[in-house]
């Protein structure tokens, strides 16, 4: 048997900021000591995850291996640097929501431990996104912007009221001053409440495609929500869970199927009209403001873009 302590080729960054759970215990000693030769990086308050990896992969024994304990903001930057670095992914769901990690079918921080254990790596599709020709982004899940980026603005500006209290504020605010958006695809103008593009085919039945559906699909699911009906429709479209989506249609507050479009794309390009709405837009849950009036978006599949320790019954 080796004597080499199992871990010693990765480098564990914890994220303590992600959720809003003051009751989630704290998962380091459990990965420390079920991986006792990882390097463990607890993130500072001051420290950003691209400075911790970029210093570690600079050392004279780089690790190979990332591992994010985190949400999904956390583990969707893990996936960037992942990638910058050629390092594979060791996915620690330790946030809110964890919508990559739950597609993956990593539940919860065990379940990532186990699969580095077993060592069962495989590659995933990812997307890249770019505003304005700017250095392409990794990303796991989703790019959206319209009514999903103005909700997430106004909860976090309720921080202190944690994520449901702040989203359920947000909502209630953004009923009654969400705006539309006037986008432009192909010489083709229209005017939308929100878009969603997705990494993967996803669910017909659902708008907001936050949660990718397969690992393996190198396609873009885009979503369009045309501006058509009220604001209260286009923040109820933003519901993802299966249940809350069944209860808004049995109320008739979803949209309707006429005012919904599909777009399947392996290289999505759409522009932002000037003026027509806020300049910000989110990938993965993290909320990133352009500082230009109107802007060009491209978000491109990419098959096979990185490799991630998954569970073995992954196939």
């Amino acid at each position: 048997m080796s004597d080499t302590p199992i871990g010693s080729e990765v480098l564990v960054v914890a994220n303590a900021r992600s959720g809003a759970s003051l009751g989630r215990p704290d998962r380091v000693p459990d990965v420390q000591r079920r991986m006792p030769g990882a390097t463990v990086h607890r993130l500072g308050e001051d420290e950003t995850l691209d400075d911790v990896v970029t210093a570690a992969v600079a050392d004279d024994s780089p690790p190979r291996v990332l591992a994010i304990l985190g949400g999904d903001g956390s583990v969707s930057r893990a996936a960037h640097l992942a990638r910058r670095h050629d390092l594979t992914l060791l996915v620690l769901p330790n946030g809110t929501f964890n919508h990559f990690a739950r597609s993956a079918g990593i539940d919860d921080v065990d379940a990532g431990l186990d699969a580095y254990r077993a060592g069962h790596v495989r590659p995933v599709a990812v997307a890249e996104v770019s505003v304005d020709g700017g250095d392409p982004i990794t990303v796991l899940n989703a790019v959206s912007l319209g009514a999903y980026p103005e909700f997430l603005a106004e909860r976090e500006r309720r921080t202190s009221l944690g994520k449901w209290w702040g989203g359920a504020v947000a909502a209630w605010r953004e009923v009654h001053g969400a705006h539309p958006v006037d986008v432009v695809r192909g010489g083709k103008r229209a005017r939308v409440w929100s878009v969603f593009a997705g990494v993967g085919r996803n669910d017909p039945d659902h708008i907001a495609t936050m949660q990718r559906a397969t690992l393996h699909d190198a396609v873009i699911d885009v979503r369009v929500h045309h501006a058509r009906g009220s604001r209260l429709r286009a923040i109820a479209s933003l519901a993802f869970g299966r249940n809350t989506v069944k209860v808004l249609r049995a109320l008739r507050v979803m949209p309707p199927a006429s005012d919904l479009e599909r777009i399947l794309d392996e290289d999505f390009e759409l522009e932002v009209a000037a003026g027509s709405a806020p300049d910000i837009w989110v990938h993965d849950g993290e909320l990133e403001e352009v500082g230009a009036d109107g802007f060009r978006m491209r978000v491109r599949a990419v098959a096979d873009g990185l490799r991630v320790y998954l569970p073995a019954a992954d196939g």
